[in-house]
């Protein structure tokens, strides 16, 4: 179908650019033709998208647009990621994991056990102080410093923020 093709291309790349934030909605324009607005679509029209004149041959009774379905949603837009080091204090091993701004503590563990199985098992730690595990690492005092090395020319890779995991003997594990 060729109201497919905008879409189909976009496979896999953010089309946030194609919305309005405050309307939640597509981005909107007025036709220079018509002097009447309609919806901005550069790449051309696509599923869902009224035609520019009125047409006996399209059909509107789809119900919700696919755009606002939320079973078409893949996720939310983070406002910022960092990398963040993982130290294991017993292994010794360090790993890195990107993490978005809204996540909290616990959210970054559930992706760590892939490292580690156990990881819960273990007490996180910033500059000595164990982490709230339901907070984010902004509300627990690891502030985001890439824009401050962005500024000095540092490269932040090389000063990345660790978090230190000490292991708890808990006797989960048998």
């Amino acid at each position: 179908d060729i109201l497919l093709k905008p879409i189909l291309e976009a496979a896999g790349k953010d089309i946030s650019h194609w919305f309005d934030e405050n309307r939640q909605d597509i981005r909107i324009e007025v036709d220079q033709l018509t002097n009447c607005q309609r919806y901005h679509t550069p790449r051309g029209r696509f599923a869902h998208i009224p035609p520019l004149f009125p047409r006996s041959d399209w059909c509107n009774a789809f119900g919700t647009p696919w755009w606002r379905d939320p079973k078409y949603e893949v996720g939310c837009l983070t406002a910022k990621t960092r990398n963040v080091r993982i130290i294991n204090t017993l292994t010794g091993q360090e790993h890195v994991i990107e993490a978005c701004s809204e996540e909290t503590v616990n959210d970054i563990l559930e992706r760590y056990l892939e490292h580690n199985a156990h990881a819960a098992s273990y007490t996180w730690k910033y500059n000595e102080v164990p982490l709230k595990m339901d907070r984010t690492l902004e509300e627990n005092g690891i502030v985001d410093e890439d824009e401050t090395f962005y500024e000095l020319q540092m490269e932040p890779d090389d000063y990345r923020q660790s978090i230190l995991l000490y292991f708890n003997d808990d006797l989960t594990e048998l």
